[in-house]
This record gives C-alpha cells, structure tokens and sequence, in this order.
C-alpha cells in the first residue's frame, strides 16, 4: 500500500541534535522528489527540555502543520510523553525501545524497536545515533540507499573524513536494520513533478530576508530577539555580498534609531524585532512619522504579555502594530502567509515605505519564521526597485505641503538645498514651529497620505466559489491550514478569503462580508484583534470567531472541526 502523505514526528532534548536529523530527511526527501514541509515547537532553554519537529512528506504539495503523526521517532526519554496527545492507533513508533517507557500512549501503537545508541556505539560513538535514526526512516520510507550514502557523506564533507565515513555507515545499519520489520505499508510514491529539482526549500525567515535583499534594502539594526532573529541573521551572512550595512545595534531604542538615520541619509533600512522589543522602539515609531522618513519594520509575533512564552507563536502584535506611538500618522501593516507573500511583500514594503514615506510593518510570527517547505522559485519579473529621492535645489524645502500629502524627499549632500527635519512640529523648510494654525495644516498633510495609501493596497486573496455561503477569513500565518481544511471539507458553498495586508484595509471587505450568509474569522489571539479591525473600518462584525492563543499554531484538523461545528448543515 501507497500513501500519499505522511506526518513524521521527531522527539528529543534541546541540543541533542533533533534538527541535524530533521535537516537530512528533509534534504533527502527532497533530492528523492517528495514535497516535504516542516515545522517545530520548542522550549525556551539551550539544553534540556523536550522539542519536537514534525515533518509531512507527500506527492503532492504541501505546506501545513497537522496534528497526525504517523511516524514518531522519539530521541530522548520523555519524547513519548511530551508528544503523547497526538499518538492515536496509527502511530507508528520507530526507535530505542529504552526511550518509550510503558506509558498507556504506546497501548495501541505499534512500536519497532531500532537500538540507535547501541548501533552507534558498535561504529564506534553513541553520537552517530541520529545519523542511524536517519537510515532507519530513510530505509522504512523506500529511500535509496546509495542517494542516502551520498547526501550523508556530503553533510558531515568540512569534519574529519572518519567522521564522515563513521556516520555513513551509521546511516547504513539504521536503514538495514528496518529491513526486516513491517514497514511495508509506510512506501510512499514520490512526486517527481518535472519542476521538483527547480523548487526551493525556505523558512518564513529566508524568504522575508530574500525580499528584503529584492527590495534594496541596504542597512539594517537590530538588537536579537526571538523569533525575529533568524532574518537578522540571514541578512548578516548575506550582507557583504548585497551591500547591506548590518549593525547589531546595543538595545532597541538605538536600532529603530539607527534605522531612521540611515533612511534620512538616504538608505533603505530595516528593523527586524519582537513583541517585548519593538515595545522599546514606538517612540521610533513616532519620530517617522512626524519625519515622515521611510522605515521598514518587521515585527515577528510571539506569546506576551512581557517575556510570555518566547520561543512560541501568535498573532497577538496586530493591535501594537496599528497603533504603536504617540500622536496620529499614517502607516501600512503587511502579513504573509506563504512564503511567496514573504518574498513579495517585503520587497514591496520598501517601495512602498519610499514612496509614501511612511513606517511599514512586516507582521510574521514565531510559526511563520521557523516553518519551511519546498516552493516554486519566486516570480522576479514582478521585482523593481522603485526610488522617489530628488536632487535638492537651493531653496529646496522638506515638508512642502501637497494634495496627497507626500513632499519631494531630498537626503544631504544630493543637490544643493539643505535637507532639515526636526521632531518637533515644524514648518515647510523643517524648522521647529508652534504656530497651531500651521501645526494643524501639517497634521492634515501627514493624513493626508492615507488616501493615496488604500490605492496602493494588496488585494485579498479568494480561495473557493465566488457565490459562497460561508466565508472565512483568515490572515497571515493561517493562510496554508485554513487553505487545507476548505479543501477537506469539499464544500461549493464555502470560501477562504486571506488577508496579506490589514491595514489599510482593502475597501471591498464589507462587499466580500455582505455576500456571505455567515462569516468567521481565524486567528491566532484571544480577543480577535482583526474581527475588531475589520468591524471597526468596515463596519460588519463576523458572525463567530475561532481563537486559538496556547502559544501553538493552528492545525489542518483543528480548523477543520472548527468549520464543521460552525457550519451546522455539514452532512
């Protein structure tokens, strides 16, 4: 028997090396012509603790977190308790049958036992365990064994070449020793789509660091901060090859700082944070606006209050984002949900922080950074640079008041004029002012903006029938799990409609609402902060809300029981 999708789970201790094992099968998976995706929840300590990643393998695309677990291989005593509501009677178990313990969990699993650190320690180091935990699913997916050898010898290349060699073939006796163990019904036919070789494996945080690359982005600050590290980190090692300037800056208040400079001077800069620092930053937010100086600012979401739970996700930050420093400005909040969106959107934020001049947010989560899947490369005939700087002429003025509310963006040093801004309210030339009938003429321009904002907003995409009944309504990270379960439902009556940009808000949303007999919004947060947005702006409150706030994300299947209770004429 052959299926068509599998969920494989690994288990273990932080530092153990879960992710070099989850980094091998999924090259592996990959290189043998499967789509793969993967995604992990882990603890907020270095070493210790219990972590897992689950993996979905399939012929067919897939980009979703399901709670199935077909395949659990547990590293680490405790694993089977740590993961233990999701073992159901077809969880497989694969592994030291000295880490499962006698929980009832295994009561109705089957269990093969692979004695890893036993095989491990015969080549000659209990290390090479996660290697022979590699040739074991390896060899009960029908892996070729020979692809196996390759890519192993390959990974471990830059150590020494016994190193190398020890953990080949502990990747060898792993996947022998499945072969005599009932592992016949795991087969699964690769998809060998002619793009395959083509597709790119990404995270959340390559893709938001490509765009950013894409958009011209040329300096970023930052103080880390999970999750939002791993796009600092990402622009850091590509830095010296794109031009980027890249300043891990001593605290948050001096990167958003750093990052409205080097805009005044001209770049175009990034910041890159979390909830708890980019609490720090809204006065930086503030000074933009009352600057008016392009910023790009991506805020990756996780659990608060305060530290709350920092290595988790949600998408509680939307509020902190659409009204983050003081006094009244425009601003522009973009949120993916694949990694296309992730590409696109941040290149687009740079353009579009340039020609507005304004703060633009990058809303991503702990869920969206962390996950990946293999995609179709990005479109980069859509990709363009779009710069609105002008030559300054001797009597050139900053903040000369228009219809729209954009003035001609000088930077020092470009023509002759003198380029001044000032935090203070101020007049055209940048001076500081307290003539109030000018501070209200300047507070107009600066909202003025908003109007030319909504022509340039990002549309919401419709999955499903045009003459739906039911529409649910989705944003950022939500995007693939709500996707999946519309089409497990199989209704012609339901529909998906995804947010990418939620704010402004897109002026067909009531249209879009007013259409369906029932609407329900999906979202990662206990209060519904975008059902209150859409409320608010278009004037039409969703019928149910489904919330989910545990610091997890939401599941293929979760939403898929959401939907089937909310929608009660489901046969």
């Amino acid at each position: 028997m052959h299926r068509d999708d599998l969920s494989i789970v690994l288990c273990g201790q932080a530092g153990q090396g879960v992710q070099t094992v989850e980094f091998l099968l999924t090259r592996l998976l990959k290189l043998a012509g499967y789509h793969v995706f993967a995604t992990k929840e882990y603890m907020s300590r270095v070493r210790g603790g219990l972590n897992s990643t689950t993996i979905r393998v399939s012929n067919r695309e897939v980009a979703a977190y399901v709670h199935r677990m077909d395949i659990l291989v547990p590293l680490s005593a405790g694993a089977i308790e740590h993961v233990a509501k999701r073992i159901s009677d077809g969880t497989v178990v694969l592994g030291e049958r000295q880490m499962m313990g006698d929980g009832a969990a295994l009561a109705s699993c089957r269990v093969l036992d692979v004695p890893f650190t036993k095989m491990a320690q015969e080549i000659g180091n209990a290390l090479y365990s996660n290697s022979v935990a590699v040739g074991a699913v390896a060899g009960a997916l029908g892996l070729d064994l020979q692809r196996v050898t390759d890519y192993v010898l390959r990974f471990f290349a830059g150590k020494q070449a016994s190193i190398g060699e020890d953990n080949v073939k502990a990747a060898q006796a792993g996947y022998k020793a499945v072969e005599s163990l009932d592992v016949d019904d795991l087969a699964i036919e690769p998809a060998n789509d002619a793009d395959e070789k083509d597709r790119l494996l990404l995270d959340g945080a390559e893709a938001v660091g490509l765009g950013a690359l894409a958009g011209g982005c040329n300096f970023v600050s930052s103080y880390p901060m999970s999750p939002s590290t791993a796009v600092l980190t990402f622009l850091a090692r590509h830095g010296d090859e794109f031009g980027v300037v890249v300043e891990q800056a001593e605290d948050e208040i001096a990167a958003i700082n750093m990052a409205i400079g080097a805009g005044y001077a001209g770049a175009r800069a990034l910041v890159t944070t979390s909830g708890g620092g980019f609490a720090l930053m809204t006065e930086g937010v503030s000074l933009a606006g009352m600057l008016e100086t392009p910023v790009v600012i991506h805020l990756a979401q996780r659990p608060g209050p305060a530290t709350g739970l920092p290595t988790r996700t949600e998408q509680g930050d939307l509020e902190l984002a659409l009204y983050a420093g003081h006094g009244e400005f425009p601003r522009i909040i973009l949120a993916p949900g694949s990694l296309d969106d992730g590409f696109h959107l941040a290149q687009q934020a740079f353009n579009l922080a340039d020609k507005h001049q304004v703060p633009v947010f990058i809303l991503t989560d702990q869920y969206y950074i962390d996950s990946y899947y293999d995609a179709r490369p990005f479109d980069l005939e859509k990709v363009a640079v779009e710069k609105h700087l002008v030559k300054t002429a001797a009597d050139y003025r900053r903040y000369v008041i228009t219809q729209d509310g954009v003035s001609a963006r000088g930077v020092p040093g470009f023509g002759e004029g003198l380029v001044v801004v000032d935090s203070d309210e101020h007049d055209e030339e940048g001076h500081i002012t307290e003539d109030l009938d000018l501070r209200v003429r300047m507070v107009n321009k600066r909202l003025a903006k908003g109007a030319s904002l909504t022509m340039d907003v990002v549309p919401p995409a419709l999955v499903g029938p045009e003459n739906y009944k039911n529409l649910v309504i989705c944003w950022g990270s939500t995007y693939h799990a709500v996707k999946e379960a519309i089409a497990q439902l199989g209704r012609n009556d339901t529909a998906m409609l995804h947010y990418r940009q939620v704010y402004p808000l897109h002026d067909r949303t009531g249209e879009y609402m007013a259409r369906a007999e029932r609407t329900i919004v999906v979202e990662g947060n206990a209060t519904g902060q975008f059902a209150k947005l859409i409320e608010l702006h278009a004037g039409m409150p969703a019928d149910e809300l489904m919330l989910k706030y545990n610091g997890m994300n939401f599941s293929v299947e979760e939403v898929v029981d959401g939907l089937k209770a909310s929608i009660k004429d489901v046969a």
